[in-house]
């Protein structure tokens, strides 16, 4: 198939001399992060691209290829949604910390803050509560804003102050804040939820809900259309203790095991980071793995295999705290960059 060329692409010389100083803060704050997490004794790692499994979250696609061997045999491989399988088998087989700086592949996405190729900063810290990645990421954010010569991060009309103390704020007290729904009255003590329940304070919180929809559905419908326009405003927020059903990777909260160790860290109304206190339960994985996957093939008729090596490791790692944060939705918020493109030195066509 054949393209027509678009106008003044990224390489025009103009277009890129409107971009090149963007790309030059990118470049001061990649470099001030590997210098901030050589000083925490972390050890970067190169997790490998191509994997049998890209993940097993029933919202993520990935890009597939084939693997040909030299005797002809076939395999297909994928390329990662993100360097987690790999990273935390690292982490069984002896490393403490770690973090990995690096591109990761999501098919189905685009849009201003969105791209198939983006790269991801993950971070492990083996035996440390998952509170620590929180205030890392206030440091990061904060290192962040230093590099790009900015006391103000600005997106889309919000604004934030990057050094100020992150707000903390648990999901069942933004559903009860900003659409007066009780999220915890529909989900039971061993995680399993109401989707009918959910439905109804949805529907009398004038959020659209249909027949098919699922407890999950209708749960994201609500985050995105009433919860995220409120959060990082003024200051970062890190919402935590996400329902079980929506935190396939991370461990309950011993105090309710309805919840469980996930938090994501919002400045100016943009999802910038993803953490957990990570589950090293393998038949748990496993069960929570399967269900995703029943889901994906309910919603979008397909499904990706398990990575067996990946349940193996788990039996043998220790506690640890993980997270992935967007690196090019850093930079454009520290840069006040309206699009991820601006700020991505060789942007995915369109």
């Amino acid at each position: 198939m054949t393209t027509t060329p678009r106008a003044n692409p990224w390489w025009t010389p103009h277009v890129h001399a409107d971009r090149r100083p963007l790309l030059m803060t990118r470049n001061r704050i990649k470099a001030a992060i590997g210098a901030w997490f050589g000083e925490a004794d972390f050890v970067e790692v190169e997790c490998g691209v191509l994997q049998r499994s890209p993940g097993n979250e029933a919202h993520l696609h990935a890009f597939a290829t084939e693997r040909v061997f030299p005797d002809g045999r076939h395999e297909t491989l994928y390329l990662h949604t993100s360097p987690e399988f790999s990273a935390k088998k690292l982490l069984a087989a002896g490393e403490e910390r770690i973090y990995s700086l690096g591109p990761v592949f999501r098919n189905r996405e685009l849009g201003p803050r969105h791209a198939c190729e983006f790269t991801m900063l993950e971070w492990y810290r083996a035996g440390e509560p998952y509170h620590r990645l929180m205030e890392d990421c206030a440091e990061l954010v904060a290192l962040a804003a230093t590099a790009a010569n900015t006391n103000l991060f600005r997106h889309r009309g919000l604004e934030a102050d990057p050094f100020a103390v992150p707000r903390r704020v648990s999901v069942a007290e933004a559903f009860a804040h900003h659409a007066g729904i009780d999220l915890l009255a529909t989900i039971a003590p061993d995680g399993s939820v109401d989707r009918d329940g959910l439905a109804t304070q949805a529907e009398a919180a004038a959020i659209r809900v249909a027949f098919d929809d699922s407890w999950s559905d209708i749960f994201s419908r609500i985050i995105v259309e009433k919860v995220e326009p409120h959060l990082g405003i003024g200051r970062a927020t890190i919402l935590c203790e996400y329902p079980v059903v929506e935190a396939a990777l991370a461990r309950p909260k011993p105090e309710d095991p309805r919840v469980t160790e996930r938090f994501e860290l919002y400045v100016c109304g943009v999802e910038l980071a993803n953490g957990f206190g990570e589950l090293t339960d393998p038949q748990e994985q496993r069960r929570r793995f399967i269900a995703e996957m029943d889901e994906k093939e309910r919603v979008y008729g397909e499904r990706y295999p398990i990575d067996e090596d990946f349940i193996a490791a788990l039996a043998i790692m220790p506690e640890a705290s993980g997270i992935a944060l967007g690196f090019d939705r850093l930079v454009m918020l520290a840069t006040g960059a309206p699009r991820l493109d601006m700020v991505v030195w060789t942007p995915a066509t369109e």
